[in-house]
């Protein structure tokens, strides 16, 4: 967790809260410690930016969260987008 922490310039307490908000959730290893995912350092670095700013945790987390959710369904509209421009091969019999 230290290391985690060095990385994304936090502190280990600051990477639990994250955990603890349900931003982030760690893997264990069998000695117990936390494993963060590259991913899951690149959200602890936006918190931190958010934070830094003035942004309360809480409110950087449910920010976070909402950006990961329209990501996601920008992604799904472009793709629902792109399977009905195809043209069906079956309207032309």
């Amino acid at each position: 967790m230290g290391r985690a922490a060095a990385m994304t310039g936090t502190t280990p307490g600051f990477l639990r809260t994250l955990g603890d908000q349900g931003l982030i959730t760690p893997l264990r290893s069998e000695g117990g410690h936390r494993r963060y995912s590259r991913y899951q350092l690149r959200i602890a670095m936006r918190a931190r930016d958010l934070v830094d700013q003035g942004t309360a945790i809480e409110a950087a987390c449910r920010i976070i969260i909402l950006e990961d959710q329209l990501e996601e369904a920008l992604r799904i509209n472009e793709q629902l987008r792109r399977s009905q421009s195809s043209p069906d091969p079956a309207a032309d019999t």
